[in-house]
This record gives structure tokens, C-alpha cells and sequence, in this order.
């Protein structure tokens, strides 16, 4: 056992660490998918791919977070004997929100719910497509159950749906009277 150079096992020590590195800068750190080769129970590893998904508001904290991925990820090979290369799949910039439209979300969801919780995620969708482009935007969430979201068992209670589209329509309301 000793004497093998399992890719997995170095692959595998990073889940732990890309938690410690997230913990450390804050934002969001995932390994979204691990495949292996040849795949097959009977053999140790040869080629190990996990992906990394990391998203923080800061930029410069951004790039912390993957340099110090990267240094994890060269330790823990050298250490295993086994090679690491790193691609790039997407990269995008952090994309901020309008801050007075995050402060009229924040009201209109402590109306119609009492409490409040911000996700700084880095979402991928239109809305930040939209403020990359200069026009005010924010996204509004309503919680999935069990934390589990973009995954076919993924669902959200009844009651949270409408309290989402009240909470939305009290946003549409101050936003017109506010930014118009």
C-alpha cells in the first residue's frame, strides 16, 4: 500500500482543504464532480479529474482562494507521487449588485418573512449579466430544502414560494417609487 500512487487520494484530500481555503477568505468553494481511470474497482487510480467551482465578491480574495488551491493541490501530489495540472474551465469576475436594490430586497423580505439571510454566491444568471452591462439589479432567493439546489431533487415548500412572490412584488413596488 505504501508504494502506490493513487491520483485519487491526492485528489481526494482537497475536498477538505477547499473548505479550510473558503473558510479562511470567505465566498463559496466546490468540487462539483470527481471522475477517476480507469474506473474500475480493481485498480488504483492513474488519473484523477475533480473540477473546482470557487466564487467570492472580492476579486483580490478570489484569487487568493485559487492560488492557495493550487499550492494545496502540488503539495498533496508531490506528497501522493503524482503529477497535478491545472485548466480553466470559466472564469468570471465578480459581479456586484446594486446596493440600493439589495437594501429595498433586504426590506421587502423582512416584511413579508420577519427575517433575512444574504447569499454573496456569485450567481451565474442573467441578473448578473444584467449589471455587467450597467443596469441596476439583485436577485432574490427562496430557500430549497435540505440546502440542496441545481439537482433534480431540489424543491422548496409551498408556503416559502409565496412568501417568495409576495416578498418580489414588495420589491417591484419600492423599486418603482424609489428608482423611478
Amino acid at each position: 500500500m505504501n508504494r502506490r500512487r493513487d491520483a485519487f487520494l491526492a485528489a481526494a484530500r482537497m475536498s477538505p482543504e477547499i473548505y479550510e481555503i473558503t473558510r479562511r477568505h470567505g465566498g463559496v468553494g466546490t468540487i462539483g464532480s470527481c471522475t477517476t481511470r480507469p474506473g474500475i474497482v480493481t485498480s488504483v487510480v492513474e488519473d484523477c479529474r475533480i473540477t473546482l467551482d470557487q466564487r467570492h465578491l472580492d476579486a483580490a480574495a478570489l484569487a487568493r482562494s485559487l492560488a492557495e488551491a493550487r499550492a494545496a493541490s502540488e503539495a498533496f501530489a508531490k506528497e501522493g507521487g503524482v503529477e497535478v495540472a491545472w485548466s480553466r474551465i470559466w472564469n468570471i469576475e465578480p459581479v456586484l449588485f446594486d446596493p440600493r436594490l439589495i437594501g429595498l430586497c433586504e426590506e421587502a423580505i423582512l416584511e413579508t418573512s420577519g427575517s433575512t439571510h444574504r447569499l454573496p454566491s456569485g450567481p451565474l444568471h442573467d441578473a448578473a449579466e444584467v449589471a455587467r452591462a450597467g443596469v441596476p439589479a439583485v436577485m432574490m432567493f427562496v430557500q430549497s430544502l435540505r440546502g440542496i439546489s441545481h439537482n433534480r431533487i431540489e424543491d422548496t415548500r409551498e408556503e416559502h414560494l409565496e412568501m417568495c412572490v409576495t416578498a418580489c412584488d414588495r420589491l417591484s413596488e419600492k423599486a418603482l417609487h424609489t428608482l423611478a
